[in-house]
């Protein structure tokens, strides 16, 4: 057997970490990240910090400051529309050809992330129910069966988690999730396409909603 087999190297395990605490709000936008003080509090050394918040600023979630620390980005109104009209083009692509290609087994996947959404939405469990919601997204996008596909979905994958966690609303958008998969096991192509742009207009409002009350 490997030495390395199920081995996760200390730097994508505190880069999980921090990319999880920022999207789900525990570290806010502007938080300062220091190697040293990280280093201390994970009890690491500070190289595999250092690699963390390299790829956290290659993914869009932080912004570097000179020498040895970071701030969690501040979205702007401006960041939040570009993204928005970037996932609008890939998700609306993505769910008509989820409607067509899906597989039995791609729909069974899907179907269990709604049902751990609509579970922890009506227990009122913010972060599990916003995870389960990007999850669906992420499958949908894989029963696509466009490899181009998702490999732009890798690429924008941190910051979309970070965008579809602005919604308060937790069992609304479960409800519109469960619904764009009932037309996705029907294969309606026009009734999925007529919900995903309902679907991006309420999460659009959402997130320019929440990033104008932060601001006042």
């Amino acid at each position: 057997m490997a030495a390395s087999e199920g081995f996760t190297p200390e730097s994508e395990r505190i880069t999980r970490r921090l990319r999880d605490e920022i999207v789900d709000g525990v570290r806010g936008p502007g938080s300062r990240l220091v190697e040293r003080e990280l280093a201390e509090s994970l009890g690491v050394s500070r190289l595999p910090v250092r690699e963390a918040l390299r790829t956290l600023v290659s993914e869009g979630l932080v912004t570097p400051r000179p020498r040895t620390w970071a701030v969690v980005r501040e979205f702007t109104t401006s960041d939040i529309a570009d993204l928005d009209e970037v996932r609008s083009g890939l998700e609306t692509l993505g769910f008509r050809l989820a409607a067509q290609r899906h597989t039995r087994e791609g729909l069974e996947r899907l179907r269990a992330t709604v049902d751990a959404e609509l579970d922890a939405a009506r227990a009122d469990d913010a972060v599990r129910a916003r995870r389960a919601a990007a999850a669906f997204h992420e499958t949908v996008v894989s029963l696509a069966a466009n490899e181009l596909l998702n490999e732009l979905e890798r690429v924008l994958r941190s910051r979309l988690r970070w965008l579809l966690g602005q919604h308060d609303d937790l069992l609304a958008v479960a409800l519109e999730h469960d619904a764009l998969y009932r037309a996705i096991a029907a294969r309606d192509v026009d009734h999925v396409q007529e919900l995903v742009l309902h679907h991006l207009a309420t999460s659009r409002s959402a997130a320019l909603g929440r990033h104008a009350q932060e601001r006042s």
